[in-house]
């Protein structure tokens, strides 16, 4: 073996075991939750006990919630833990990994979380051993793992993440289940064992969730947990409706005006980076176009990959079959205000549970071809079979994760016909410009001005613009109501950018 081969083959499998701990790191965070969330509890406790006697008296009622709160985090830790469990990890998890420190980056796993919008964005290594022929993550059976360009998919290339053939079934005793009062979790000897009050238990054997592999994670992890949980109400619960009106509506009515007369033989094809837990991306496939969501969060596709997949899963460990899914609009329920006392009406308000899904994802008129793929947006789609493959772009509190923002700008340009259109909303909360503790971290962060001039260097043409009114997973009750006055435009890419562009290095 010559030396330069046994140099990339090292590099790989060190790209591959610091992967592998990336991705541990966050199952990690997920696993943390309900233990980081009691400690929030003990900590109110702590300051409750402090009181005097008379004010504790006029407080009387504070212990209940404490109670309340309690069995909220059991809640919503049955679901992580359910979620978990239906998780296929795109590596083998039980490898042991052992990276000398100098080689054990800090960013392998730095997911930033950036003012009230709480995006995280996980600098995940994108190449991997597993699938040396494309250089992105992907997450379980339902995600496309190689990024095609539209033109050159075929009905046997990829995976849908939706698939209407997939039977669901309701074991008994666990309808609903996530609506229970109190859930008991346990993790032993990677046996995970999810029970209700009502003693059901589903086990499922799962090696990656020993012990033995978990992480000591900081509590800003555990914090884009809680950024996942709100997220969830943001795109896939009745009470997110009026934020998705105020985001996805003008996006998806852009869209009909833009194609008023798709053909169901050749839809447009329409790409959106950034897509999150996958709402946008699934509505815009049931508009009629071929519809691909990239996300480059593994929190979020861990997540999204449940929502979206109808996950079926099932255990004889105890001569007991248990099956888990998404099928039934509702069959889910979270806590997702419960991490902060702040700013509330009253308890109730606080500890109000929100069901979801409020649609079922494989029974609302998709089109063919809808599909999520993992990865960075730049590195997955460098592709040149991806240049000139996409009619639209839809960026929906997207442009602005960016490291060089102006990278994203000439990747959108290049990913377009000529002709074809880019939609974008949202904001500029730069995410890496507050990253304190690296100094060598990138982030260039223009005004919206010069976000516009970089556009026109690249063959943009301004076609409209205004500005919306909107949050971002925020409580509709809650005293405090964060709102961004979202840049909306969209831009038509008329030409090539010409060889005097200016060209990001």
């Amino acid at each position: 073996m010559s030396s330069g081969a046994g140099e990339h083959r090292l590099h790989s499998k060190l790209e591959e075991a610091l992967e592998i701990k990336s991705l541990r790191r966050i199952i990690s965070a997920y696993l943390n939750y309900s233990d980081a969330a009691e400690e929030d509890v003990k900590r109110y406790e702590r300051s409750y006990k402090q009181l005097p006697p008379a004010h504790k008296a006029i407080l009387s009622h504070i212990p209940f919630k404490f109670q309340r709160l309690r069995r909220s985090i059991s809640v919503n830790s049955f679901f992580i833990m359910s979620m978990l469990q239906a998780f296929e990890p795109p590596l083998d998890m039980s490898q042991d990994i052992d990276i000398r420190e100098k080689e054990d980056r800090d960013d392998v796993c730095n997911d930033h979380l950036s003012g009230e919008r709480n995006f995280s964005y996980g600098l995940i290594p994108t190449t991997s051993g597993k699938t040396p022929e494309t250089d992105q993550l992907y997450c379980g059976e339902g995600i496309n793992m190689r990024c095609k360009s539209p033109e050159n998919r075929t009905s046997d290339e990829g995976v849908p993440v939706v698939s209407k053939s997939v039977s669901m079934e309701n074991t008994t005793g666990l309808n609903n289940a996530g609506r229970n009062d109190a859930m008991d979790i346990n993790c032993e000897a990677g046996l995970c064992s999810v029970s209700d009050s009502n003693g059901n238990v589903c086990s499922v054997q799962q090696d990656w969730l020993d012990p033995s592999l978990q992480l000591q994670v900081p509590l800003a992890d555990v914090d884009k947990v809680r950024c996942i949980i709100r997220n969830i109400v943001r795109d896939w619960a009745p009470e997110g409706q009026w934020e998705r009106d105020q985001c996805y509506k003008p996006i998806l009515e852009e869209l009909d005006h833009l194609f008023p007369s798709r053909s169901k033989d050749r839809p447009p094809c329409c790409l959106v980076p950034g897509a999150g837990l996958g709402r946008l991306a699934l509505e815009i496939s049931c508009l009629g176009f071929i519809s691909q969501g990239n996300e480059f969060s593994y929190y979020m596709m861990i997540c999204s990959n449940f929502i979206l997949n109808q996950t079926v899963f099932q255990t004889h460990a105890t001569e007991l079959s248990c099956f888990y899914s998404t099928e039934a609009v509702g069959e889910w329920t979270i806590y997702p205000w419960i991490h902060s006392n702040c700013n509330s009406l009253s308890d109730n308000d606080q500890l109000c549970p929100v069901s979801f899904p409020d649609i079922h994802p494989a029974s609302v008129g998709i089109t063919e071809g809808f599909s999520m793929c993992g990865g960075d947006f730049v590195e997955v789609y460098s592709d040149p079979s991806q240049e000139g493959a996409w009619d639209t772009i839809v960026t929906c509190f997207f442009i602005d994760t960016a490291h060089n923002i102006v990278e994203y700008i000439e990747t959108i340009s290049r990913l377009l016909v000529d002709g074809g259109a880019w939609i974008n909303l949202g904001p500029l909360l730069y995410h890496f410009a507050d990253a304190f503790g690296t100094e060598d971290e990138m982030s260039i962060e223009l005004s919206l001005e010069d976000v516009k001039k970089v556009a026109f260097q690249y063959g943009f043409q301004l076609e409209r613009e205004k500005f919306i009114e909107t949050t971002y997973t925020a409580n509709p009750r809650s005293m405090m109501q964060n709102r961004y006055s979202a840049a909306f435009w969209t831009m038509t890419k008329i030409q090539k950018p010409s060889k005097d562009s200016p060209q990001p290095t």
